[in-house]
C-alpha cells in the first residue's frame, strides 16, 4: 500500500529509506541510487517485546539522534514484521472480508487496520495488520511512503531465485524469536507459515513437524537458511542432525556497500525492499 502526498517539490536525492518494523527492534537501511550503494545498514534490537506504542516511541528517538535519518528521501518503505497476516488465493479474496481472513488463524483486535500487498508472482493476496500509529508517524514526517508486509518481500525474492530451478525446496529465515518456513515445488509455493520459538529444540519441532505434514524426505530435501544464523549457532547444529542437504542462501542483489553485511544472507528483506 502507499500513502501518497497531494504535492511533492522536493528536490531529487536518489536516497531512498527502508525501515524494517518489528515489536522485536527497528532495522534501517538507505540506498543510493545514483552510486547504487547501501551507505546505511544499522538494526536497534529492544530488550523484549514491545508494543506498538512503544516501538513509535524507540522509533521516534531514532529520528532525534542517528543525523543518516535526518535527510529528505526519495523514497521510504516500511515493512511490517509481525504474525498478523495471511495468504489468500487471488480468485478468493474479496476486500470486505479482510477481518475474515485473518480472524482464523491471528488474534486481532475489533479497532485493528487491515491491508493488504497483492502478490502477483504468486496469484495471491497477503492480507496483514500494519500498526498505523507508525504509518500516521512517517506520513508527517515525509508525506507519500509505501508500506508492505515482510513475507510479501520474502516471498517475491525467493519466488525469483527459484524462477530458473525445478527441484523441492525450503527456506527458513531466521531471527531472534521467530522464524519462517518457506516450501517450493516446481516453480510454485508450497508452503508458508512463520513460528515463534525460545529454544532449538522448538525450532526442530516446527520444522520437522512441517516436514511430515508436506511428506518432505529430510534425507533428499534441500533447505537453505537466510537471516540471522551462522554454522556456529546451536539451531543449525540441531537442523543438521536431522536434514542433511543444508546450505545458506545469498541476496542476489547487485549493490556496493559502505559497510560489508554480516552475511550474504543476512537482513534478507530489508535489503530486498528496494
Amino acid at each position: 500500500m502507499t500513502y501518497q502526498q497531494k504535492i511533492n517539490t522536493r528536490e531529487k536525492t536518489h536516497k531512498e529509506l527502508s525501515i524494517q518494523i518489528s515489536l522485536s527492534g527497528l532495522s534501517f537501511c538507505i540506498l543510493n541510487r545514483e552510486t547504487n550503494t547501501i551507505i546505511y545498514l544499522k538494526t536497534h534490537p529492544t530488550t523484549n517485546k514491545k508494543t506498538p506504542f512503544q516501538i513509535l516511541d524507540k522509533l521516534q528517538l531514532l529520528f532525534d539522534e542517528e543525523e543518516a535519518l535526518n535527510q529528505s528521501f526519495d523514497a521510504v518503505t516500511l515493512i511490517y514484521v509481525n504474525e498478523l497476516a495471511t495468504l489468500v488465493p487471488k480468485a478468493l479474496f474479496k476486500e470486505d472480508l479482510l477481518a475474515d481472513y485473518l480472524k482464523f488463524n491471528s488474534k486481532i483486535l475489533k479497532t485493528d487496520f487491515i491491508s493488504y500487498d497483492e502478490i502477483k508472482v504468486i496469484d495471491a493476496v497477503n492480507v496483514y495488520v500494519p500498526y498505523v500509529n507508525i504509518n500516521n508517524y512517517i506520513y508527517d514526517r515525509f508525506g507519500s511512503f509505501t508500506y508492505k508486509h515482510f513475507s510479501t518481500i520474502l516471498i517475491e525474492s525467493l519466488q525469483e531465485i527459484k524462477a530458473n530451478e525445478h527441484d523441492q525446496k525450503a527456506y527458513i529465515n531466521v531471527n531472534d524469536s521467530h522464524f519462517e518456513i518457506i516450501v517450493f515445488r516446481d516453480h510454485k509455493l508450497l508452503f508458508y507459515n512463520t513460528f515463534e520459538y525460545k529454544t532449538k529444540e522448538d525450532f526442530i519441532y516446527y520444522l520437522l513437524f512441517t516436514t511430515e505434514q508436506l511428506n518432505l524426505n529430510p534425507e533428499v530435501l534441500e533447505l537453505v537458511f537466510l537471516g540471522k544464523i551462522n554454522k556456529n549457532d546451536a539451531i543449525y547444529d540441531m537442523t543438521y542432525k536431522y536434514i542433511r542437504n543444508v546450505s545458506f542462501g545469498e541476496r542476489a542483489d547487485h549493490y556496493n556497500y559502505l559497510e560489508t553485511p554480516s552475511s550474504t544472507y543476512s537482513n534478507f528483506t530489508l535489503i530486498n525492499s528496494f
